[in-house]
């Protein structure tokens, strides 16, 4: 993109970017410090959250802390509802701050537009392999970047969104009407939050602007927009062969392995040599715009799209070999992560450790299946169609299930307003020096798909701090801290350039 750069708006850049900087050393790192110390898993991974209260102690440090900071007009409330069976969901915080004039005699907005800022406070659970002086409970600041889990993913939305708010007011900046909602259930595919919107579709107002603090980077150099995410559809795929387990030496070779039954079924779904997912259904073409973004980030990034990963490495005949990607264009690499469809096994059932595993055939192999699939893909008519593809004629006729499918379409940004590209534009090479890049995030955010249909005509700044590295849901997650300064900086610049649209 080469926007023409607007004129510069009225604020301070570099008197911003200190007041963030500031707060960012000052209270922010000790309080995401403090929230990565509590395990405040999603529900999908802890089913008793809602008397463990880990979630709940999140949100409420969080308000606390939003409360101090005693931004002029703000209100606040942790928001709660029930299912109907009066089951509590995963609770919601929601903030308000009115427009706001400037003191320059810039008036407050009158179009009544309102800007939206997101963000989670739910975890993943803890992976292995984290660093032996790291943990994911254990917060470590190091060279600039924050280890432990969820800070970067993205328990530190909140406190950046209401640095960027108070940036602003510190400037007596103008700007828009802004609302912010802070769920507790993303990680598990946010399917309490449909009914808090539904909830709040009023107190949201007319949203012009969409700020998901939820993305990843690039790089740590430019700042950085998602315009795509992938969907997902994920399940149990389970073959059951016997009712208890045998002697391998009196049954293999006359009862299947459920092992071996299971792989055939995989084999429906997956070309095992290429990977590539065989149901046409689950692909689709890439638009021109995304292609031409794709190719001019590709650019920008090279071979940093593979350093990015930690590789194995083999010793072979005194010589270290390292891991091969699936492809070493820059181009393909990027389409391969965003807008192909993909299969990865997530856990397995029915095998036992290695230590404990005895000559036994055993009664069933079961295996956790996340598929991502292309932005404009369905998630729900791809889950049904798996869930045939797997289940029907099952080999020898063993008993072949696929339970717990669920799904969440993908995303892709609309377009660009002029406004919002340039501001976009000033605000990269205000903070980073460098043009803004557009990147397709291979991840699911479903609010975002649910937000672009509630608020077809809202401009969409989906961004984040996971850049290379940073390894979400991952061991030895991390938030680049210096890059968070600069991306709450620029955010407090797109909100104030939201008013003049």
């Amino acid at each position: 993109m080469n926007a023409r750069l607007p004129q510069p708006l009225p604020l301070e850049p570099q008197a911003l970017q200190s007041h963030v900087n500031a707060a960012w050393s000052g209270t922010i790192v000790p309080e995401l410090q403090r929230y990565i110390e509590v395990p405040a898993k999603s529900p999908a991974f802890d089913t008793d959250w809602a008397a463990h209260g880990l979630l709940d102690r999140v949100l409420h440090s969080a308000a606390d802390w939003v409360q101090a900071q005693q931004v002029p007009g703000l209100t606040l409330e942790v928001i709660r509802l029930n299912d109907a069976q009066g089951v509590p969901r995963t609770p919601v915080l929601f903030f308000e701050v009115p427009a706001s004039a400037g003191q320059d005699g810039t008036p407050a907005p009158a179009s009544g537009q309102t800007v939206l800022m997101y963000g989670h406070l739910d975890k993943q659970p803890e992976f292995t392999g984290w660093r032996s002086d790291l943990g994911p409970w254990t917060p470590k600041y190091e060279d600039g970047k924050l280890y432990g889990r969820g800070g970067a993913d993205d328990g530190y939305a909140i406190y950046a969104a209401i640095t960027a708010i108070q940036a602003l007011k510190t400037q007596q900046t103008a700007h828009p009407r802004i609302v912010g909602l802070v769920e507790t259930c993303e990680e598990s595919g946010s399917y309490d939050l449909l009914p808090y919107i539904d909830t709040l579709r009023k107190r949201l107002g007319d949203v012009g602007l969409v700020i998901c603090l939820d993305s990843g980077a690039g790089n740590y150099d430019q700042l950085w927009m998602t315009n795509s995410l992938r969907g997902m559809a994920s399940g149990t795929l389970r073959v059951e062969v016997l009712t208890e387990g045998v002697h391998s030496g009196d049954a293999s070779g006359l009862v299947p392995s459920s092992f071996r039954i299971l792989r055939h079924l995989l084999d429906r779904l997956e070309d095992s040599a290429s990977g590539r997912l065989l149901p046409a259904s689950f692909h689709c073409e890439v638009p021109a715009d995304r292609l031409a973004q794709a190719k001019a980030t590709a650019a920008i990034l090279g071979e940093e799209l593979f350093k990015r990963f930690p590789w194995a490495h083999a010793d072979c005949g005194g010589s270290s070999q390292t891991m091969l990607p699936t492809t070493s264009d820059p181009l393909q690499a990027l389409l391969a992560r965003t807008w192909t469809p993909t299969l990865s096994v997530t856990g397995a059932d029915g095998l036992p450790e290695l230590k404990n595993a005895g000559n036994v055939l055993r009664p069933y192999t079961a295996f956790k299946l996340s598929l991502r699939l292309p932005p404009l893909i369905d998630a729900a008519s791809a889950v049904a169609e798996l869930k045939t593809l797997l289940e029907d004629n099952a080999p020898y006729q063993a008993k072949v299930t696929f339970e717990g499918g669920a799904g969440a379409t993908g995303w892709n940004a609309p377009g660009t307003a002029p406004w919002f590209e340039q501001a976009l534009q000033r605000a990269s090479q205000d903070y980073f020096g460098a043009p803004c890049g557009y990147i397709g995030q291979g991840g699911t955010i479903p609010l975002m798909n649910m937000l672009s249909t509630g608020f077809p005509k809202a401009q969409m700044m989906v961004c984040g701090v996971l850049g290379p590295k940073s390894n979400a849901h991952g061991p030895n997650e991390f938030l680049h801290v210096p890059y968070a300064k600069k991306l709450t900086a620029a955010v407090a610049q797109v909100i104030a350039a939201a008013a003049l649209a």
